[in-house]
C-alpha cells in the first residue's frame, strides 16, 4: 500500500521518464497519506490506442490511480490527486502534443486486500 498505477498514451513512451516520476511520485504521496515511502508501489501501462472525444490524432493521456488502504478523509484524497496533477504537469511540461490530458484518482483498496 499504496498501490499506483499510471496508464499513459503510447505517444509518450519516448518523452515521459516514468522512473524518475515514480521517484518524485513516491514521497509526495507518502506525506499526503502519512505512509512510508517504501510502501509505495507503481507499475506503468502504456496504452497503445487512445481516443480523446472527438479530437483529432496527437492527444495524450496520462492517468494516475492511487489505491490507498481505508482511512482518509476525501479532502486528504484530494489533495493528494492535486499534488499528483502538478508532479504530472512538471513532469510532462515540455512534451509536444496537440493535447495533454491529465487525470489522477485516489480510491480506497477493496477489503479483500491482502499482501505479503
Amino acid at each position: 500500500m499504496p498501490q499506483i498505477t499510471v496508464d499513459y498514451s503510447a505517444e509518450l513512451a519516448e518523452a515521459f521518464d516514468r522512473p524518475a516520476f515514480a521517484l518524485a511520485l513516491h514521497p509526495v504521496v507518502a506525506a499526503t497519506v502519512d505512509t512510508k515511502i517504501a510502501a509505495c508501489k507503481t507499475r506503468f501501462r502504456r496504452a497503445e490506442e487512445t481516443v480523446v472525444a472527438d479530437a483529432p490524432a496527437g492527444d495524450a493521456l496520462v492517468h494516475v490511480d492511487i489505491s490507498l488502504l481505508p482511512g482518509r478523509t476525501p479532502e486528504t484524497k484530494a489533495r493528494l490527486t492535486e499534488a499528483v496533477l502538478a508532479l504530472l504537469t512538471a513532469h510532462l511540461g515540455s512534451i509536444n502534443s496537440t493535447a495533454l490530458h491529465l487525470s489522477a484518482e485516489a480510491r480506497d483498496l477493496d477489503p479483500s486486500y491482502r499482501k505479503v
